[in-house]
């Protein structure tokens, strides 16, 4: 059996990062090497499996160059400044990045694309594989349906998150707009309030809910004239998005070990591109 791939975890210490752990754990492909946490979090000196009542025998740290020295593989779930961080220093070492974190501006994503040049990193809002499916079928459905159809995309997620629209409502857009042939920076609506008059031919809205635990529901509404399509998602538990990341993590390290770089997405993974 060939050596397992050496996976770091960073934001150890979250409800997401304590999901990727586990699921670590459970695969016996891979291996966890290293768990990383802010400098001062709770986490850091304990071992990564101690919120779950497990011992791993990796203990939380913060010197990301530290855990990349024995790493093939980066998870990042966290937030823009420190994915954006972990990315540059994957690039310094040679480490391949999966990461799902979400808000991440133009510049940022430019950003991505420039340490890409480096090494493999796969980038996704959303890393459940059916969720990229779901885009895919937007996409094919938007371009199918034709102008005619009212494009809305809806999503609730829980009373934590702190970005909106989420990442995936965005990726559904885009993919919404890729087959219908819109411009979404120009064409998007994000916020209706007072009299806003009629809806505008050809644009995609975007509505948000948040409230009580979910998880994630996300539906993008094509509505006609006598009829409606709707196209959704639904998730029940966090675990889907730690399968698509270990899914990403072997396509990553694949690509390390064969010495290819760039910037890819779940499409890619999935071999939907």
């Amino acid at each position: 059996m060939a050596n397992p791939i050496r996976i770091a975890i960073a934001g150890a210490g979250g409800r997401m990062g304590q999901v990727l752990i586990a699921s670590v754990l459970a695969a016996p492909d891979l291996t966890l090497a290293a768990a990383l946490d802010v400098p001062g979090a709770s986490s850091c000196g304990h071992d990564a499996g101690a919120p779950m009542g497990r011992a791993t025998g990796v203990v939380v740290g913060s010197d990301v160059d530290d855990a990349l020295a024995r790493s093939d593989v980066l998870i990042d779930f966290t937030r823009p400044e420190g994915t954006l961080a972990h990315a540059a220093a994957c690039a310094r070492r040679g480490v391949a990045l999966v990461a799902g974190t979400t808000g991440l501006t133009p510049a940022d994503k430019a950003e991505l694309a420039t340490q890409a040049g480096a090494v493999p990193i796969v980038h996704a809002p959303n890393m459940s594989v059916g969720v990229n499916v779901l885009a895919d079928l937007v996409a094919r459905a938007a371009r199918a349906l034709g102008a005619g159809y009212d494009i809305e995309v809806v999503e609730m997620h829980h009373r934590h998150k702190v970005d909106a629209p989420s990442g995936t409502a965005l990726m559904l857009g885009e993919a919404a707009a890729s087959g219908a042939g819109i411009d979404l920076a120009t064409q998007g609506v994000y916020a209706r309030e007072g009299v806003t008059g009629e809806r505008k031919a050809g644009t995609i809205g975007f509505a948000t809910l948040r409230g009580g635990d979910v998880v994630g529901e996300h539906t993008v509404v094509f509505a006609g004239t006598g009829e409606r399509v709707e196209l959704s998602h639904r998730a029940t538990s966090r675990q889907m998005f730690a399968d698509g990341a270990l899914r990403a993590a072997r396509f990553a390290a694949a690509l390390r070990a064969e010495r290819r770089v760039g910037l890819h997405d779940m499409r890619d993974v999935l071999g939907l591109a």
